[in-house]
């Protein structure tokens, strides 16, 4: 049995990010771009015609906030998957859209192979998430019970260590974790020696459970 294409609806107010989306959704098999708009008029015009499978939603369009769109998909019948692609990386923006919403919060940095992965997970009922967003998740989460020594530890952290942490933890190399961050791989290097230092570790495999154990990363 041959599945149906997702369909999706992009919105993005940045040319050449547009296009990026378009050409994805065009090549990628598994895919079928519906439409996509240069803002929330367009987008919402579109709406009116079909509605998506899965709505690639920027938060900062020159007519509005994405935000408004995710809300008012919230009442499409049938309801759309919304993945956010933004350069917004703040709790606040992360918050309100998820609150609205949102079922992915990806960056604009983030790899675009890495969107076609992620417009297949929220279809499935998946939540991808940029490593800095969901560190802004666990932080909001972490329980009064957290003791004051891990506290502390996690705040010694810086947010790219945080990242790449993280990015280890799923089981990247130093280069393929190099590559998705636009950094070189000795870059990594010099983070991954900090972060052993920081939790009094001596290899990743320890990183990792120590980093796990305190409420790093999940």
């Amino acid at each position: 049995m041959t599945l149906s294409p997702i369909r999706v609806l992009i919105v993005e107010d940045d040319e050449p990010m547009r296009a990026e989306f378009e050409r994805m959704a065009r090549e990628h098999p598994g895919l079928l771009l519906q439409g996509s708009a240069a803002n929330l008029a367009q987008a919402r015009a579109l709406l009116q015609r079909q509605v998506p499978d899965v709505a690639i939603i920027d938060l900062g369009l020159p007519d509005g906030d994405g935000i408004e769109l995710i809300c008012e998909l919230q009442r499409s019948v049938p309801l759309p998957s919304v993945l956010v692609a933004t350069v917004f990386g703040d709790e606040a923006h992360v918050i309100r859209a998820i609150e609205a919403g949102a079922r992915g919060y990806l960056l604009k940095d983030t790899a675009i192979e890495e969107f076609a992965r992620a417009i297949r997970m929220v279809h499935q009922g998946g939540s991808p998430l940029s490593p800095q967003i969901a560190r802004h998740l666990l932080k909001r989460f972490v329980t009064p019970t957290v003791r004051a020594s891990d506290r502390s530890e996690l705040d010694s952290l810086t947010a790219r260590e945080i990242e790449i942490l993280t990015s280890i933890s799923q089981g990247f190399t130093v280069a393929e974790t190099a590559n998705s961050m636009s950094i070189s791989a000795h870059t990594v290097t010099t983070h991954i020696k900090n972060i052993y230092s920081k939790l009094a570790v001596h290899n990743r495999v320890e990183a990792v459970n120590q980093a796990r154990r305190k409420g790093l990363i999940h």
